[in-house]
């Protein structure tokens, strides 16, 4: 990188954005890049404490949104030639044999953190293993760079009991109005959180897998199974905003290793996520004011990472050019 055309540096974050791609790619850094998001839908029974302005069936509606082409990620998807990939893995609503989804529901939505676990030993299991599996699936098919995005009205809650219960911040700090809450129901969400901390947590930080199985999602659950899965198979992984960097955020307490195959693709307006980047020691490569969810940020962040590639590979060297370098 030092030995091409431009001043030592000059490409700023562009330059440490190549050198970590290649770090992932190895060898294979000048093949082209094969371009995936993967949208893991769930519900939350959470939401029967009144967390979220919009109704569980929104879940359902927008999954059938994006396997219609309608959704903000599906634009996206489609201008920077990204593979479009849905996944149930927890809708409460039968799509029986509904054409273009990935069908791996584990169960018609968590069950409501707030009077008991999230979601069972099994249930939780058989989440991170769906997402193992669609990370060897994206591998056979040769995807080396993929965005990690969500569907899940109530999933807010979720991240921000899993913020607060790994990074020990102050729950009003890192809660926020998710979907669109007004102030007097944010009060109410954070009264929430608190509580459910209280009733699932004697001491913080708990164990990770305690902590999604207890406040978390089955969407984040197979995020973060399919977050570890890509990492073992050193394929890059753009995590969107809030709630698919709790994922994350849970994959590193599990493995930090994994730190090194996440980029951030943006940072979320939900106050939460600028901890969760901290807590896995994330920069994000966009700040665009965005908190839509479904992996929007993350495939906006594509190009930027394809842009730094390009310059790696294709720009001339001091030597090549015939260009004098600086003097010491």
């Amino acid at each position: 990188m030092d030995q091409l055309t431009k001043p030592l540096g000059s490409l700023g974050r562009l330059e440490d954005l190549a050198a970590q791609m290649v770090s992932i790619r190895e060898e294979t850094f000048a093949d082209p890049m094969r371009k995936a998001v993967y949208v893991f839908a769930a519900d939350h029974g959470v939401t029967a404490e009144g967390v979220s302005a919009y109704p569980s069936e929104v879940t359902r509606q927008m999954v059938l949104n994006f396997l219609a082409h309608g959704a903000a990620i599906n634009v996206l998807a489609k201008a920077h030639q990204v593979e479009m990939n849905v996944v149930d893995v927890g809708v409460d609503a039968d799509f029986d044999h509904t054409a273009g989804l990935l069908h791996h529901k584990v169960r018609r939505g968590t069950r409501n953190m707030m009077r008991e676990p999230a979601m069972s030993a099994d249930e939780l299991s058989e989440a991170l293993d769906i997402g193992l599996m669609l990370a060897d699936s994206a591998n056979e098919k040769s995807y080396n760079l993929v965005a990690v995005g969500e569907m899940g009205i109530g999933n807010t809650t979720a991240a921000s009991a899993i913020t607060s219960a790994l990074t020990r911040e102050p729950v009003d700090l890192i809660t926020g109005k998710g979907t669109g809450l007004n102030s007097e129901a944010l009060k109410r969400k954070c009264l929430v959180i608190e509580a459910v901390l209280a009733k699932h947590f004697d001491n913080l930080p708990p164990n990770p897998l305690d902590v999604l199985r207890c406040v978390g999602g089955l969407e984040i659950a197979a995020m973060t199974g399919f977050i570890l899965g890509a990492a073992r198979h050193r394929i890059a992984i753009v995590v969107d905003g809030f709630i698919s960097t709790a994922a994350a955020a849970i994959a590193f307490a599990i493995a930090p290793q994994v730190r090194g195959y996440l980029f951030a693709g943006h940072q979320s307006e939900e106050p939460g996520h600028r901890a969760l980047l901290e807590y896995v020691g994330l920069l994000p490569i966009l700040a665009l004011k965005m908190r839509l969810g479904e992996g929007t940020g993350a495939v906006l962040a594509m190009p930027i990472l394809e842009s730094a590639l390009c310059l790696y590979n294709q720009m001339a060297t001091f030597e090549s050019a015939g260009v004098s370098e600086a003097k010491d």
